[in-house]
Formats: C-alpha cells, sequence, structure tokens
C-alpha cells in the first residue's frame, strides 16, 4: 500500500469519526435530548411515556428523539403502533474516549506547568534567601 492510500484511509477514518463526534455533541447540546437521554438509561421506553415529563408536544418530542436516533445514540423498536426507544452507548463511548485523549493532553501540560512553576518559586525563595 502506498502512502498516498494511507493517508485517504486515515483522512476518511478521521471525517468519518469527526461526523459521528459532531452528531453527538450535536444530540448532546440541547437539555431537552439530555434529560430524554437520562429517562433512558434507565429502561426501554415508548415516544409517549417520554413525552410526558416534557412540557412540549408529541410531535416536538418525536423531533428530538429523531435527532438522537441520528446519532445513533438511541436506537428505535416498532411493534406494531408502538415505538419504543433504548439508549445505544456506542456513540457516547467514542465521545468520551476523544474526551479523555484531550484531558490526558491537558492534563499533562498542567502538570509540566505546575512543575515550572514550583521551580521558579524556588529559584525566587533562594535568591531572597541570598539577599
Amino acid at each position: 500500500m502506498h502512502s498516498s492510500q494511507l493517508r485517504l484511509i486515515f483522512n476518511r477514518m478521521v471525517e468519518y469519526q469527526s461526523k459521528v463526534l459532531d452528531r453527538t455533541f450535536g444530540a448532546l447540546a440541547d437539555p431537552t435530548r439530555r434529560r430524554i437521554l437520562a429517562q433512558l438509561a434507565k429502561g426501554r421506553e415508548c415516544v409517549t411515556d417520554l413525552a410526558r415529563p416534557h412540557a412540549m408536544s408529541l410531535a416536538a418530542v418525536s423531533k428530538h428523539v429523531i435527532v438522537l436516533e441520528k446519532a445513533g445514540l438511541v436506537r428505535r423498536r416498532r411493534r406494531g403502533r408502538v415505538h419504543s426507544l433504548a439508549l445505544e452507548a456506542k456513540p457516547m463511548k467514542e465521545a468520551q474516549a476523544w474526551i479523555n485523549r484531550y484531558r490526558e493532553f491537558w492534563e499533562g501540560n498542567l502538570d509540566r506547568f505546575e512543575e515550572y512553576l514550583n521551580k521558579l518559586q524556588k529559584e525566587k525563595n533562594n535568591n531572597d534567601d541570598n539577599k
């Protein structure tokens, strides 16, 4: 495999991950959708039951559910006229992995910054003692 082919594959992977993350974070950006996910974390529910605690129409809740489905955060099952929904963990796991990579980077940088500040403080204390 040539390096140009590998770059193309890598770029497609990054583009795919970016789209998944964009949809996941976009879906999570809305408080109603986060509350729906919290409800589903307790177990499978039908759309009507999901709509009950929200001060909005069934159609409005359905639009939120569609966004969650497109993000892969919710899976729908139809039994006759009843649509039941369940939480899907994979997109959340991918988002968490992305966050963890940046958390590790920033924690490492902050640790090095703290070491640098401690070194400066020791040097300052040594200079103050020598006066």
